[in-house]
């Protein structure tokens, strides 16, 4: 696989998205006395949105970063049974945020020197970057590494930072396979490929909602 069909194939990939029936909801709806219920939508590029914001762009998503902080620091994985179309919750206090995504809820955005940052929070949000566990998932090209394991310790690397990845990838098995090694920083290292494939299966529900 050269850089260049590699390139193609994580663009093409961000057209995915989840479609809802038969799902009615109200933003702040009252199931039960001082209980608020909100549903938010996460994109391919991290960005946050109302779910049911007619236009999802940078200028309707939430960029305030101690909001964000907070709202990605209290995700989870959703088992309350209320609205499993959303795999995702954050709780604030009274408040149920339920939220479904393109792919993933965390969404790596940048590198900052031994960090990667996530969701649009600059240095508020970062996780350790793990070279060898960056994953390439051959059918759709898109890239991942690990996130928290009450989200379901699985990441996605956005288009433009996995581009700058794909070019750090080494073949050694032929292009036509998925990357062997990643270069980074001087350092080759062997690509931890299982890592991805057991997040995917320790949790049944989340493979449900991710097949």
């Amino acid at each position: 696989m050269n850089m260049q069909t590699l390139c193609r194939r994580i663009l093409r990939s961000n057209g995915f998205s989840h479609y809802l029936r038969n799902l009615t909801y109200t933003q702040g709806q009252e199931p039960e006395p001082k209980i608020r219920e909100y549903f938010y939508y996460i994109d391919h590029q991290g960005m946050l949105f109302l779910d049911d914001s007619k236009m999802k762009n940078f200028t309707s998503c939430f960029k305030e970063k101690k909001f964000l902080r907070f709202f990605f620091n209290q995700l989870k994985i959703n088992h309350t049974g209320r609205y499993t179309e959303f795999p995702y919750i954050s709780l604030c206090g009274k408040e149920r945020n339920y939220v479904r995504c393109d792919d993933y809820p965390i969404v790596f955005t940048h590198v900052l020197e031994d960090k990667l940052a996530f969701n649009h929070a600059g240095d508020l949000l970062t996780l350790q970057f793990q070279p060898e566990k960056v994953y390439m998932l051959p059918t759709s090209g898109r890239v991942y590494h690990p996130a928290p394991e009450k989200t379901g310790s699985i990441g996605l690397v956005r288009s433009k930072l996995a581009i700058e990845f794909s070019k750090h990838f080494v073949f050694e098995n032929g292009e036509g396979k998925p990357p062997t090694h990643f270069n980074w920083k001087d350092t080759v290292y062997e690509l931890d490929q299982e890592w991805f494939n057991k997040a995917l299966t320790k949790d049944i529900y989340l493979k449900k909602c991710h097949v």
